[in-house]
């Protein structure tokens, strides 16, 4: 779990760098930047959702294999 909480740590910093770096680096007129750093946000919080719900799906798939095997109560 700890793995995953760095990568996804990770790969957000990476993309908050790389945001900041391309605006400082192609400069645009404030409306334009705007739009541009908006569809930016907009796509790395897409790729969240679809790493978490990835995520939740496996633990959900380990968590429904675990009770198969799970004694019953006596």
């Amino acid at each position: 779990m700890d793995d995953a909480l760095s990568f996804l740590g990770g790969f957000v910093l990476g993309a908050l760098v790389g945001a900041v770096a391309a605006a400082l680096l192609a400069p645009q007129p404030g409306s334009e930047l705007q739009m541009v750093l908006r569809q930016r946000l907009e796509q790395v919080a897409e790729e969240g959702r679809r790493a978490a719900a990835e995520r939740r799906a496996e633990l959900e798939a380990q968590f429904a294999h675990a009770r198969q095997f799970q004694k019953p109560a006596a």
